[in-house]
Parts: C-alpha cells; structure tokens; sequence
C-alpha cells in the first residue's frame, strides 16, 4: 500500500513539473508585447547586444513552521522569472530561479555572460 501511495505521489509531481515547463516553452516566439501585456511589467529590464532580459520577481515570506507568512516576517528569499527577447522583440526562453538578494542586487554584466544572476 506504501509502495502504491508513493508511486503516485511521484506520477503527480512529475506532471506537475512537466506541465509548468511545457507552459514556459508555449511562451518562446511570442512577442514581448504579449508577454508583458499578460504577466504585467518586469521589475527590471536589461538591454544588451542580443536583445533584452526581463526580470519578474516576488518575495516569498515564510513563518517558523514553513507556512506562508504575512509580509510582517522576514523573507525567506526570492523567486524570479528572466524573461530573454531577442533583437526582433520574440521571447527566446524563459528561466526561473531562487535567490537570497533583491533584483536591485542584480548584476547585469554577470546575467548577459552567464545566463544567470549574481549579487553585487
């Protein structure tokens, strides 16, 4: 019976993950004008040679006993979403990643040559 509940419990986690990444990939060769008109505007914006990077960013809150908090405790850390658009203004991937530090934190020079992010 252990065996039966744990097996699916896995079935249910990888269809999760599966349909999260299949929903990012639906985005790559939009626009970035549908994009932003559908998830809002990014917290920041890089430009570079290649095109641009935008930066989706939320703040999760924790209490001590792992539920969500209210904004009143202290940040456990950040989820992003970078947003790639090419010189043509199409999304050309999509990326999400958790972090310690705010976006303001970002470091732009790092992101472009690296395709991901670190602090100042």
């Amino acid at each position: 019976m252990k065996k039966l509940y744990l097996l699916t419990v896995m079935l249910l986690l990888t269809a999760a993950c599966t349909s999260t990444k299949k929903s990012m990939d639906s985005w790559v060769g939009k626009t970035k004008q549908i994009f932003i008109k559908n998830s809002g505007p990014p917290v920041r914006t890089f430009r570079h040679d290649d095109g641009e990077i935008l930066i989706y960013a939320d703040q999760i809150y924790k209490k001590a006993d792992n539920t969500n908090g209210s904004p009143m405790t202290a940040s456990n850390y950040w989820e992003y979403l970078f947003v790639y658009i090419n010189n043509e203004g199409k999304v050309t991937s999509l990326r999400n990643e958790k972090q310690n530090f705010p976006p303001q934190q970002i470091d732009a020079s790092v992101l472009r040559q690296t395709n991901s992010i670190s602090a100042k």
